[in-house]
């Protein structure tokens, strides 16, 4: 039964065409993705050759004054993204994966990103992550919508109701059927996507596969649960169809106008103003309160004093401190306005099985909120980590040759967000169970079973 009820799928056009819509949209989508990690990977690698030089070009010129030379080197820190990230890209390509930092304030250097079309911000871009969680479910639709339908429309189902003692073991067989088709894409996909990308099969790809099927066997549970309805073909498509915009556009769209307005940022101006406002006003104020506050922050420095020029070293990176210092509240505030943001949107994810999936996906390839937050986190460590190896140089005012400057080359971070397996498959196992339970009690209501 099973084959010939295949032979009668693949027959017909809109399976082909579904396929080959999906196909062809999954393998643009994965070049696409190639594409972004090859750019990543050039700017990595002209970042690195460009820290190089940069030093070297200064340590030139720069021979006896560590203060000034300090002033402007730069030293990167990169959050290089993984061969499988190019399968969800995620927020990644807006958020910067570089960080070339002075050792001068932080917060005026944190939220600098790489230029970027604007334009292509603002359309996205199409990863394979895009494809799965809007793309599939519309070719299910178009597979599933008419499975019992178009039986009774073409005077079939009563035939096949006393032929057959179990028509719904037949009903349930064509989905069967169809999701083999739509798995088989999907492995179609990855299996072209691991050439290409330099993929390794490992755990978090075979996780990816698996919170996939799970999306898709939650689209069939739903449209077995529509198609339980027993309406027409017209009003099953239009169901599906509303199903797909309320699941994918209205409700994602809802809950992200409510978390922003729940959680508005002010403090991101506020910060960017009062660290400004705190650096610059400190050229018009005495020295010796400024470095008394920076021995608060760093008591190890005490021992330098109070210099009596007019100018120091000492006296200008205190000052810098204190930017970061006196708009460290509001910079706190925002950092935890943000998880806030991302652990409400995460907390509703649990009923939008399109959204959860994309939190999954990005958890998986590194490419969301919780990563860039962690690698901002990461970066002030990075940050602080050259402040506290610097600082006594500069304080002391030896002479730039006392440092090997061959060991500053570009550094690397490579954390990722835990993955916990039950709240990855959960919510949408539990979903479509559901579905596939409440469109059971449909079909023993109408004596299909």
């Amino acid at each position: 039964m099973y084959l010939l009820l295949y032979k009668n799928f693949i027959r017909s056009q809109a399976a082909y065409l579904g396929i080959l819509f999906l196909l062809l949209s999954g393998l643009i989508s994965i070049f696409v993705g190639k594409q972004f990690i090859d750019q990543q990977n050039a700017n990595i690698h002209k970042t690195e050759i460009y820290q190089h030089e940069h030093i070297q070009r200064y340590t030139g010129y720069i021979d006896k004054d560590l203060g000034l030379l300090l002033y402007y080197l730069k030293f990167g820190l990169v959050n290089k993204a993984d061969p499988i990230n190019a399968l969800s890209i995620g927020q990644r390509d807006l958020n910067p994966s570089i960080q070339s930092v002075t050792i001068r304030n932080l917060e005026g250097q944190k939220y600098d990103t790489d230029l970027q079309n604007p334009i292509s911000l603002l359309l996205g871009s199409l990863d394979l992550g895009f494809v799965i969680i809007f793309l599939f479910p519309l070719v299910i639709i178009s597979y599933t919508y008419n499975l019992l339908s178009e039986e009774k429309e073409e005077s079939t189902w009563v035939l096949l109701c006393v032929q057959s003692q179990k028509p719904f073991r037949i009903l349930f067989q064509k989905f069967i059927i169809r999701f083999t088709a739509i798995a088989g894409t999907l492995f179609l996909l990855v299996l072209l996507a691991i050439p290409i990308l330099n993929l390794s099969f490992d755990l978090t790809l075979l996780a990816f596969i698996m919170i996939s099927l799970l999306y898709f066997i939650f689209w069939f549970a739903l449209s077995f649960w529509v198609v339980s309805w027993n309406k027409n073909s017209r009003l099953s498509a239009a169901g599906l169809l509303c199903f797909w915009i309320v699941l994918t556009v209205i409700l994602p769209a809802v809950l992200n106008n409510f978390i922003l307005s729940k959680y508005p940022l002010p403090e991101a101006l506020d910060t960017a103003i009062e660290q400004r406002e705190a650096y610059h006003e400190k050229w018009d104020t005495d020295q010796k309160p400024t470095l008394e506050k920076f021995y608060q922050h760093y008591p190890q420095f005490r021992s330098y004093g109070f210099p009596k020029e007019n100018f120091s070293w000492l006296w200008y990176y205190a000052m810098q401190q204190m930017g970061d210092d006196e708009s460290k509240n509001q910079s706190d505030q925002l950092k935890t306005k943000l998880w806030k943001r991302e652990e409400m949107s995460r907390r509703f994810s649990y009923f939008i099985p399109g959204l959860h999936v994309q939190f999954q996906l990005n958890d998986l390839t590194g490419s969301g909120l919780a990563d860039q937050l962690q690698f901002m986190q990461a970066v002030e460590l990075f940050h602080e980590k050259k402040r506290l190896f610097f600082y006594p140089e500069i304080f002391a005012k030896k002479p730039t040759e006392t440092i090997n400057w061959k060991d500053f080359k570009l550094e690397y971070y490579h954390n990722r967000s835990s993955v916990n397996g039950l709240m990855m498959f959960g919510p949408l196992l539990l979903l479509s169970v559901f579905f596939y339970f409440a469109g059971l009690v449909n079909f023993r209501k109408q004596t299909v079973l």
